[in-house]
C-alpha cells in the first residue's frame, strides 16, 4: 500500500475524469507534492465517469460550455482516446425543426460544422432509423465518443511520472479540518494529511465532503436511466466501438448510440429521481458500483416504446435483449453549470464539481489555473463556485431546480425561459404593490423582478404603431409589447423601477480607499458624495466586474452591482482586501427604487424639501435626502439614459417610499416600468454595456470603447495589461447595429434575441485577429429610435459606421447596418437628458 504523506500542497478528492485531469494540469503548472484520494479502486473507482455514455456533442448555446467542451475534446484527441462518429439530432415536431435551425445557426456562430437534413438524408447516415417518424434532423459531423477511464488513467499517470503526485486508492475521506477560516488538513482512513488546498472533485458525493468543512455545495445526485441492448446483428461486423452517428431523439428526451455490438439507449424523460448524497450506497453494498443503482423498469418502459418506434427493426429484433440496465447517478446544479473555483465559506477549499465527461478536462484545466493564481484560459464566471446566494444553496432549492432541469435536458428552452420551481424565494418590499399592478415576474438571483406590468396595457393604444410588435410566437414568448410602451412612457414622463435585486456591498475601514483603488480602473479618491461608475479588471486586462461605487465617507464605500454576479463580486472583493479593510453584504438590508424620466425631478421635488435641482444635486453625486419622514440615500445616475435617481432605502421602508412616489407621480404621468425597459430597451438605445454580455474577460476596455482620457497613477489589478492595450489599435470594436429588414422567407417579421452570428455581406463568418467570432451579445427593441438593435464586437475593418452586414437567425440571413462603432449612443447622443 502507498504510504500516506503527512503534508501535501493540495489534496484532490475524487479520481474521476475531473480529478485526474486536474492533477495533470496542476503538475504541468509546476505543482508538486499533490495527493489524489479516492475510496474506490483504480482505474474505475465507482463514480459517474465509470458508467458515462461518453459521447460529446460540441453544440452549446452557452459560450462558456462550448469552449469547455471544445478544450476537452482537443485534450481527448491529444491523448488518442477520441473517436469521431458524427451525431444527429432528429425532430418529430415542427417546433423541434425550428429549434434545429436555431442550433445550426448557433453552431455557425461558434464555427461548428452543422447542417439540416431531410428524413431521407438522415436515413442514409442511420439506415436503421424509421424516417417516417421524423420531420428532419441536424447533423453535427464532429461529434464523437471518448474512453474517459483511459483518458483519466493517462493524465493521472503523467502526473505520477513527473514526480508530482501520490495516489491513494481505496482511501476514504472522514473529515476536513478548518482553522481561522482556512482548510488545514484532510483526515482519511489511511491517516491525516496537512494541506492548504483541498479540491472537491468527487461528483455526486461532493456535497457530503463540502459539509465536512462547513460549506454548502449547490449540487445533487440525480438518476439518469440507461440500457444496453444486444447483440445487434447490424453491428456485428463493424470495426471499433462505433461506426454509426449517435442519435439524439430530442423530442422524447432520449439518445441512442452504438457501443460495439450493442445499442445504448439513455433517457432524460423519466420522472426526476433525486438521490441524497448520504443515501448513495457504499462500494461493499453495491451490486455494480455506488453510482450504478438498480434499474427501475417501470420508469423506462414508456421511453423504450418510443425508442422502438424510432428504430423498430434494430431494437425490436427478438435475438437482442437488454444486457445492462442502470439507474446511473449524475450531478446536477440549480442552473445546469459546473461548480468551479474556491468556495466562499472557507479559504483553500476548491470545487471542481458537477462536470460531465464532455467538459471534464477543460474544467480540470481552468481550476488548475485558478489555483495557480492565473486568469483562466476560458471565461468561467458562469460556473463560479461562489455564484449562488445562501438561499440558492439550500437542499430544497437545489433539488427543486434539479428536478425541473432534468426533464429540460433536451428540451426546447427559450433564451428568456423562467424557472417555475422554488419560487418565490426573495421578494422586494414592493412585491404586493407590484402584484396588484399585474407584474409579470422574471427571477434573478432568487429575486422576483417585474419585467412588465399588465396595468400598463392601457398604454398600448397611446403608442400604437411604435411598439414593434412581434408576430412570431418564438420571439413573443416571455415578452410583451407593454415593455416598449413602458419605455416610451418613461421617455415622455417618468417611471418607477424596482431594483431590489441589486447586490449592495460595503467596504469600510482605514484601508477602504486602498481596497477600492486596487479593484477599480477609475479614480476612487474622490470627494465624499461622488458616485463612480467603473470596471474591475483581471490581471490580463479583461473585465471582472462592472458596477458603481458611492463614497459615503473617508473610509466607507458602497458598491452596487448586479444581482446575478453579486456573490462572485463579493468573493473577488474579499480575496483582495488589504489589512484594515472590511466587507459587509448589505443586500438584504436595503432596497433600491429607480425614478427616471424628464418629469422625475418634478416628482421627487414634490415629496422632499431637499434641493434636487441640477445645480443642487449634480449628476454623478449621492447624498441623503428625506422623503415622507424617511431618510433615503439618493444617487443621481442612470442606466436608461434619463434624468433621475436610484433611491436606496432601508428595506422595511421600501413599500412606504414606493407608495409616496406613486401617489406624487401619478399627476406627472408616472408609470411602473419593468426590467424589460431597464435591462434591454433603455440600455440598448444608450449603448450601455452589460457585464456577462458585452463585458467579459475575452474583451478589453479599449475594444468596448470604455477607455478614460487618463489612467490613474495608483496601481490597480490589470493596470499593466490595460496600458499595453491602450498602446495598440483594437482588433475588434463593440458596435451597435440596426436591423434593416425583418422579413423572413414566409413574410413573417422575425426579431433576433441574442447569440446569432454576424456575417459579411457575402455570408461568411466574421472572426477577428485573435480568433474571436462576431455574434450578437445583446438584442432588443429600440422604441424611441424605431429600430431593433443589436450589439456585437466586429473585427476592426468591419467596424465602420454605415457598413452593411448580415445577421443569421433561425437559418435565414437578414441585412443589418453598423449604426455606431464605439460608445456613442443612438438615442440622445449628447447625453443632454441624463444631465438635465
Amino acid at each position: 500500500m502507498t504510504e500516506t504523506p503527512v503534508w501535501a500542497s493540495a489534496v484532490i478528492i475524487g479520481a474521476g475524469i475531473v480529478g485526474n485531469s486536474l492533477v495533470h494540469h496542476l503538475a504541468l503548472l509546476g505543482w508538486r507534492d499533490l495527493v489524489l484520494v479516492d475510496k474506490g479502486p483504480m482505474p474505475n473507482p465507482g463514480g459517474s465517469t465509470g458508467h458515462a455514455s461518453n459521447f460529446i456533442f460540441p453544440i452549446e448555446y452557452s459560450k462558456m460550455m462550448f469552449e469547455l467542451t471544445t478544450d476537452s475534446t482537443e485534450q481527448y484527441q491529444a491523448l488518442g482516446v477520441f473517436t469521431q462518429s458524427g451525431g444527429l439530432e432528429v425532430a418529430r415536431t415542427p417546433a423541434r425543426m425550428q429549434e434545429l435551425r436555431r442550433r445550426c445557426t448557433q453552431a455557425k456562430a461558434w464555427g461548428i460544422p452543422a447542417e439540416l437534413l431531410s428524413p431521407g438524408e438522415v436515413n442514409k447516415l442511420v439506415p436503421y432509423l424509421d424516417e417516417s417518424v421524423i420531420l428532419g434532423g441536424a447533423h453535427f459531423p464532429t461529434v464523437g465518443v471518448v474512453d474517459s477511464l483511459r483518458a483519466g488513467t493517462l493524465m493521472r499517470e503523467h502526473a505520477q511520472r513527473s514526480g508530482a503526485l501520490t495516489v491513494l486508492a481505496g482511501t476514504e475521506v472522514h473529515g476536513l479540518s478548518v482553522a481561522d477560516g482556512h482548510v488545514r488538513a484532510v483526515t482519511t482512513s489511511q491517516g491525516e494529511i496537512e494541506t492548504e488546498n483541498i479540491v472537491i472533485c468527487c461528483g455526486v458525493w461532493s456535497p457530503r465532503i463540502a459539509r465536512m468543512a462547513g460549506a454548502r455545495l449547490a449540487l445533487t445526485p440525480v438518476v439518469h436511466q440507461m440500457i444496453s441492448v444486444g447483440p445487434i446483428a447490424l453491428f456485428a461486423d463493424t470495426p471499433g466501438e462505433i461506426s454509426y452517428p449517435i442519435v439524439r431523439d430530442v423530442d422524447t428526451n432520449m439518445y441512442e448510440r452504438q457501443h460495439g455490438g450493442d445499442m445504448e439507449v439513455g433517457s432524460y424523460a423519466h420522472r426526476p429521481i433525486v438521490v441524497p448524497p448520504d443515501e448513495i450506497p457504499s462500494i461493499e453494498e453495491s451490486v455494480l458500483s455506488p453510482t450504478e443503482l438498480p434499474f427501475t423498469q417501470d420508469d423506462f418502459d414508456p421511453q423504450l416504446a418510443q425508442a422502438l418506434e424510432l428504430m423498430p427493426e434494430l431494437l425490436g429484433d427478438e435475438r437482442a435483449g437488454i444486457r445492462y440496465a442502470i439507474n446511473g447517478l449524475i450531478s446536477m446544479t440549480p442552473d445546469g453549470h459546473p461548480l468551479l473555483g474556491e468556495m466562499p465559506e472557507v479559504r483553500g477549499l476548491w470545487s471542481a464539481a458537477a462536470s460531465w465527461i464532455k467538459e471534464g478536462p477543460g474544467c480540470g484545466r481552468v481550476v488548475a489555473e485558478l489555483m495557480s493564481g492565473r486568469v483562466p484560459s476560458i471565461d468561467v464566471h458562469e460556473a463560479d463556485a461562489a455564484r449562488f446566494y445562501p438561499c440558492q444553496r439550500t437542499v430544497a432549492h437545489v433539488r427543486a431546480r434539479a428536478r425541473e432541469g432534468f426533464n429540460k435536458m433536451y428540451g426546447i428552452v427559450h433564451p428568456a425561459e423562467q424557472w417555475e420551481s422554488s419560487r418565490p424565494v426573495r421578494v422586494s418590499p414592493m412585491y404586493e404593490r407590484e402584484r396588484e399592478l399585474g407584474a409579470y415576474y422574471y427571477e434573478t438571483a432568487g429575486w422576483e423582478r417585474p419585467h412588465w406590468y399588465a396595468s400598463n396595457e392601457n398604454l398600448l393604444a397611446r403608442y400604437a404603431g411604435r411598439l414593434m410588435e412581434r408576430q412570431a410566437e418564438w420571439e413573443s414568448r416571455w415578452w410583451s409589447p407593454v415593455i416598449n410602451a413602458e419605455h416610451l412612457a418613461m421617455r415622455d414622463a417618468c417611471a418607477l423601477v424596482d431594483l431590489s435585486a441589486f447586490a449592495v456591498l460595503e467596504i469600510s475601514g482605514p484601508a477602504a480607499l486602498e481596497a477600492v483603488q486596487t479593484l477599480a480602473v477609475a479614480q476612487m479618491n474622490v470627494a465624499i458624495g461622488r458616485v463612480v461608475y467603473t470596471s474591475w479588471l483581471d490581471e490580463n486586462g479583461g473585465f471582472r466586474a462592472d458596477l458603481t461605487v458611492m463614497r459615503l465617507g473617508g473610509d466607507r464605500f458602497r458598491v452596487v452591482t448586479g444581482g446575478a454576479t453579486g456573490m462572485s463580486d463579493a468573493k473577488w472583493i474579499s480575496d483582495h482586501l488589504p489589512a484594515g479593510a472590511f466587507l459587509a453584504d448589505l443586500t438584504s438590508a436595503w432596497t433600491t427604487i429607480g425614478l427616471w424620466g424628464p418629469r422625475a425631478r418634478d416628482v421627487l421635488a414634490s415629496v422632499t424639501a431637499d434641493d434636487v435641482s441640477h445645480a443642487g444635486f449634480p449628476f454623478g453625486t449621492c447624498r441623503e435626502i428625506e422623503i415622507g419622514g424617511i431618510v433615503v440615500l439618493a444617487s443621481r445616475i442612470s442606466y436608461v439614459g434619463e434624468l433621475g435617481w436610484e433611491l436606496h432605502v432601508p428595506i422595511e421602508q421600501g413599500a412606504r417610499i414606493w407608495d409616496t412616489l406613486w401617489e406624487a407621480g401619478r399627476p406627472h404621468g408616472l408609470v411602473p416600468a419593468g426590467i424589460g425597459v431597464y435591462g434591454t430597451t433603455g440600455r440598448l438605445e444608450k449603448g450601455y454595456r452589460a457585464f456577462g454580455f458585452e463585458l467579459t474577460p475575452d474583451y478589453t476596455l479599449v475594444e468596448a470603447g470604455m477607455t478614460r482620457p487618463k489612467v490613474k497613477e495608483q496601481a490597480f489589478i490589470g493596470k499593466d495589461a490595460y496600458l499595453r492595450q491602450r498602446a495598440e489599435p483594437p482588433c475588434a470594436v463593440l458596435c451597435t447595429l440596426t436591423v434593416d429588414s425583418h422579413a423572413s422567407a414566409d413574410g413573417t417579421p422575425r426579431y433576433m434575441l441574442g447569440g446569432e452570428p454576424i456575417l459579411s455581406p457575402a455570408g461568411e463568418r466574421l472572426v477577428d485577429a485573435k480568433g474571436r467570432p462576431s455574434y450578437v451579445t445583446s438584442a432588443g427593441s429600440g422604441p424611441s429610435v424605431g429600430r431593433h438593435l443589436l450589439m456585437a464586437y466586429l473585427p476592426a475593418p468591419y467596424a465602420v459606421e454605415g457598413g452593411s452586414l448580415l445577421v443569421e437567425y433561425l437559418g435565414e440571413q437578414y441585412p443589418v447596418t453598423v449604426a455606431v462603432a464605439g460608445a456613442t449612443p443612438l438615442f440622445d447622443p449628447e447625453n443632454a437628458r441624463v444631465r438635465s
